[in-house]
C-alpha cells in the first residue's frame, strides 16, 4: 500500500475535517472503504482510513504468492454476492476454492446431515479464500479512490466533541476530526474501552488450533463440521488437496498438541477426525486463538458505530463472524446513502440507531445459532448424545428445514 506524504508527516496545523474515519484497514474496513466508493464519488466525502500496521505493496498482481501457511475464510454465497456489489469478486473469485457440499456429523454417531449447492440451486454453498488474498484484492480498489490513508499509524487518542463528531490523534502526530467515526480495528485496540463502552464477554474455555492440512484424496468441494467429545474440528476445502483446519480444544489442552512434531500432530488429527478425507499427509504453520463470544453493549452513538471484531467476536463453529461483519457493512453503507440524500449529518444518532436495530436482529439469529451449536454439542447428559444423532438424521431427513437452515447460513436470508 502506498502512502503519501500527506498523511505521514506530523501536522501542526488544525485538525483536519473529515467525514468518515475508518480506524482499521484489515478486512472489515477495506471492504467498508469499498463500499463508500460510490457515495464518495456522489457526495464528495473525504474520507480517512487508520491501520496500524504498515501493509504490503498491493500494486502488482503477480507479486501475489500463496502460501501454504496463510490463514483462510469461509465466504457465504450472500457475502460473494456483496463482494460482487463491489467490483471485487471476479479478482477475489482467482484464489477462491468453492464449497460444494457440507457434511456435518458427530463422532462415534450415526446421525449426519448434508447440503449441497445443487439442492439448493446455487453455484456454491460458499467459497475459502486466503485472508491475504482477499486483503490484497481490497486494497487494490482501494487504491483507486479519494481515501485518505494513515499507515501504519494507530490512533492515541479518541475524544468526543460537540455535536456527535471525534477528535483523533495519531502515532504519526496528525489529528483528524470526524463527522462520523467507524471502529473496525479487532477487539484488542483499547478504543472501547477508552470511550467508556463496555462489552459482553462469555468465555467458551475453548481454543481453536487453525493450520492447512494435506489430505491423500482429492475433497472435492466438501466442507466438514465434525463433533467430538474435545470440540468441533472443521475443515474446509482449499485448492488441490489441501484443506483449512480449525480445531477446538478444552482451553490448555491445546499447547500439547501445538508442541507435537507433524507427524504427531497428523497422526491425533487423523484418530480424532477419522478417515472421510484419506491420510492427512502435510502440515502448515499452527496458530491458536481463544473463544469467546463478545458484544459491543454500545455499538452505536451519536457520530460514532462499532463494527466486525470490535462489535462482536463469534465461536467459528458456523463460520459466520466475518460473513455478520460484511452485512453489517452494507447495510450502514445503505444507511449512509439514505441521510445523505436526506440532508442529515452522517453522524445523527437517529440514523445509526436506525442501523442498529436493522443488525441487531441478525446479529441475535447468527449468535443464537452458533453459540446453540457450541453448547448443544458441549454438553454430556444422559442420553444427549443420542439425542443429537438422531436430530442429525431427522434434520438430514426433512428438505424444507434443512435447506432454510442453509440458506441462512449463506446470508440468502435473515
Amino acid at each position: 500500500m502506498q502512502v503519501s506524504a500527506a498523511v505521514t508527516e506530523a501536522s501542526s496545523e488544525r485538525p483536519a475535517t473529515h467525514d468518515i474515519v475508518i480506524v482499521g484497514g484489515g478486512l472489515v474496513g477495506a471492504s467498508l472503504g469499498c463500499a463508500l466508493a460510490p457515495l464518495i464519488e456522489r457526495f464528495g466525502w473525504r474520507v480517512a482510513i487508520i491501520e496500524a500496521k504498515a501493509l504490503p505493496d498491493t500494486s502488482d498482481q503477480a507479486t501475489w504468492q500463496p502460501s501454504f501457511d496463510a490463514r483462510a475464510s469461509a465466504i457465504a454465497e450472500g457475502s460473494a454476492q456483496r463482494f460482487r456489489q463491489l467490483g471485487v469478486w471476479q479478482e477475489m473469485q482467482a484464489e477462491a476454492s468453492p464449497i460444494q457440499r457440507i457434511h456435518i456429523s458427530e463422532r462415534g454417531r450415526l446421525g449426519a446431515t448434508r447440503l449441497s449447492a445443487e439442492e439448493l440451486g446455487v453455484e456454491a454453498l460458499g467459497h475459502v479464500i486466503p485472508n491475504a488474498w482477499m486483503g490484497q484484492v481490497l486494497h487494490r480498489r482501494l487504491q483507486q479512490l479519494p481515501i485518505e490513508w494513515h499507515c501504519p499509524a494507530s490512533v492515541t487518542s479518541l475524544t468526543p466533541q460537540a455535536g456527535g463528531q471525534h477528535h483523533l490523534r495519531l502515532s504519526n502526530g496528525s489529528e483528524l476530526t470526524a463527522t462520523l467515526t467507524l471502529l473496525a480495528d479487532g477487539g484488542r485496540s483499547g478504543l472501547k474501552e477508552q470511550l467508556g463502552i463496555q462489552s459482553r464477554r462469555h468465555s467458551y474455555e475453548q481454543t481453536a488450533v487453525i493450520a492447512h492440512v494435506g489430505v491423500s484424496q482429492p475433497h472435492h468441494g466438501v466442507a466438514y463440521e465434525r463433533f467430538t467429545a474435545d470440540g468441533p474440528i472443521a475443515l474446509l476445502p482449499l485448492p488441490g488437496q489441501a484443506m483449512e483446519l480449525v480445531w477446538t480444544h478444552p482451553s490448555g489442552g491445546e499447547q500439547a498438541r501445538m508442541a507435537l512434531s507433524e507427524q504427531a500432530f497428523l497422526s491425533q488429527l487423523q484418530q480424532a477426525f477419522g478417515d472421510r478425507v484419506g491420510r492427512f499427509n502435510r502440515l502448515g504453520q499452527r496458530y491458536c486463538y481463544p473463544l469467546s463470544l463478545v458484544t459491543a453493549e454500545e455499538p452505536v452513538r451519536p457520530g460514532l458505530a462499532v463494527l466486525g471484531n470490535a462489535a462482536h467476536a463469534l465461536h467459528p463453529v458456523a463460520g459466520q463472524g466475518f460473513n455478520l461483519a460484511l452485512r453489517s457493512v452494507m447495510d450502514l453503507v445503505e444507511a449512509l446513502a439514505q441521510a445523505a440524500q436526506h440532508q442529515q449529518p452522517l453522524g445523527s444518532l437517529a440514523i445509526l440507531a436506525a442501523f442498529e436495530r436493522r443488525r441487531a436482529h441478525d446479529r441475535a439469529n447468527v449468535i443464537r445459532f452458533s453459540d446453540g451449536l457450541v453448547r448443544l454439542f458441549g454438553a454430556s447428559l444422559p442420553l444427549l448424545p443420542h439425542a443429537r444423532g438422531a436430530g442429525l438424521i431427522g434434520l438430514n431427513l426433512v428438505g424444507p428445514l434443512r435447506r432454510g437452515l442453509a440458506r441462512r447460513a449463506m446470508g440468502l436470508e435473515r
